[in-house]
């Protein structure tokens, strides 16, 4: 539940006996969200798999070992909380170091005031380093003498693929901890939670299944998100003096009209079905309908970008060679970026996928291929395009006629490439609809090249 901590409040003195802990902070007239905050690994909502008796984040806490973790997972499924977890319950100062506004400098001076703590007081200190990835190369370089000589316990968060954006020798110092997004239930159980917990509500609203399903779909699967829209409900209806929350005061209260949309069920299947087919027909005014839709009810939108990735080489393909790559762009943004501001880029795919030229060859010619291969239509590879990198395949004629491309007229050879019992297929048909009628051209002289027609 990344979103229960507010960053300000992380940026802890590691002299300070005690700072490590924030629940010293909360005060009973702070947000539910703060109110709310796991205070040991066991209230932590989600992530079963780090929770898990004997899993590395156990023995980092229970046993009070010291070692650097790198935590990866979207925006809202628990990594500054983590951090916060492993700071309390094993008696660690808390120090946040953050990635947008710090440089070497203030990275060195917190690693160096660790070491003067672990020194004179044997004081351990939990460095905490959101969005990691945004460090330079130099800031993370400035990391390692720290890790290595264990000074701190890092802690380092981030949305991106640390393999791409963590340097290695980082990398190979630290456990890398993934985490999963949080699941409808996951976030139904931090709301139930705060309705009793005596930190919370207290269990005084009882809160109805149709307003619960709504606070759970506008969350979006942000626990901090969930609790602000639980606050506020509770905070309408107490001004109605009543003790039920219920779909009209949830709406009232977050602003927002219940979408009728069931994510596990029939609409889930239908809306997605029809915004698919209103992209592939051409319609981008019914696919925003649709995906505006989806949008208000909460949809994971990295289901929505997988299948615009799927469309553009099923309903597109070479009609529009840039279709893939705008789908895939946005796919990309919404793991960058996150929502809200991500329907931007799926709204500009989906408009740009729905008004490209079609062309359903791509499906058609690896069906097509799949269908003979497993038909038995294996057949053996031509000796000439066989492996002659290795001592004797010249005796056995493995590629001594291979024709090379690059020194044939138009860096095209005539020769065999298929096995014989596929000599013949022609997957590949292009359309003459948008760009794909000039691959059709050039592949069809390329194919009568090839094969010597």
């Amino acid at each position: 539940m990344e979103g229960l901590f507010d960053d300000a409040a992380l940026r802890t003195r590691p002299d300070v006996p005690g700072s490590g802990s924030l629940q010293a902070n909360t005060h009973a007239s702070a947000p539910l969200a703060v109110r709310m905050r796991p205070r040991t690994l066991d209230e932590l909502v989600g992530q079963p798999q780090l929770r898990a008796e004997g899993s590395p984040l156990r023995q980092l806490i229970d046993g009070r070992q010291s070692m650097s973790v790198l935590l990866w997972g979207p925006p809202g499924t628990g990594k500054t909380t983590i951090a916060a977890i492993v700071s309390g319950q094993t008696d660690r100062a808390f120090v946040e170091v953050s990635a947008v506004s710090a440089g070497v400098k203030e990275v060195r001076a917190a690693i160096d005031q660790a070491r003067a703590d672990l020194t004179a007081r044997g004081r351990e200190t939990v460095l905490f380093v959101d969005e990691v990835h945004r460090f330079s190369k130099a800031q993370q370089d400035a990391l390692l003498p720290g890790v290595e000589n264990r000074w701190v316990t890092l802690v380092a968060a981030t949305t991106e693929n640390p393999f791409f954006s963590v340097i290695s020798p980082l990398l190979s110092r630290s456990l890398l901890l993934q985490l999963d997004p949080l699941t409808d239930e996951d976030v139904a159980e931090v709301i139930d939670r705060a309705l009793l917990d005596e930190r919370g509500l207290a269990g005084r609203f009882a809160l109805d299944g149709d307003a619960r399903d709504h606070l759970v779909r506008l969350a979006g699967g942000d626990a901090r998100r969930s609790l602000t829209y639980l606050e506020a409900s509770a905070g309408a209806a107490a001004a109605k003096h009543k003790t039920t929350i219920d779909l009209a005061t949830a709406e009232t209260a977050v602003d927002r009209a219940a979408v009728r949309y069931d994510r596990q069920g029939d609409q889930h299947y239908d809306v997605i079905s029809a915004f698919i087919k209103s992209v592939r027909g051409s319609d981008a005014d019914a696919a925003l309908h649709y995906l505006a839709r989806m949008f208000e009810a909460g949809e994971d939108p990295r289901f929505i970008a997988r299948r615009l990735v799927i469309l553009a080489s099923e309903d597109i393909g070479l009609a529009d060679p840039t279709a893939l790559t705008t789908a895939v762009a946005a796919a990309q943004a919404v793991q960058l970026i996150g929502m809200p501001e991500a329907r931007l880029n799926l709204a500009q795919a989906t408009i740009a996928l729905a008004v490209a030229p079609k062309s359903n060859a791509v499906i058609t010619a690896i069906n097509e291929a799949s269908a003979d291969v497993r038909a038995g239509k294996i057949g053996q590879v031509p000796p000439h395009l066989r492996d002659a990198h290795y001592p004797g395949s010249q005796k056995l004629g493995h590629g001594t006629s291979y024709a090379y491309s690059h020194d044939e007229p138009f860096g095209i050879a005539e020769q065999q490439y298929a096995p014989d019992v596929v000599l013949d297929a022609e997957y590949y048909r292009p359309t003459t609809l948008g760009a794909e009628a000039a691959v059709k051209d050039r592949w069809e002289r390329i194919r009568r090249i090839v094969r010597g027609r």
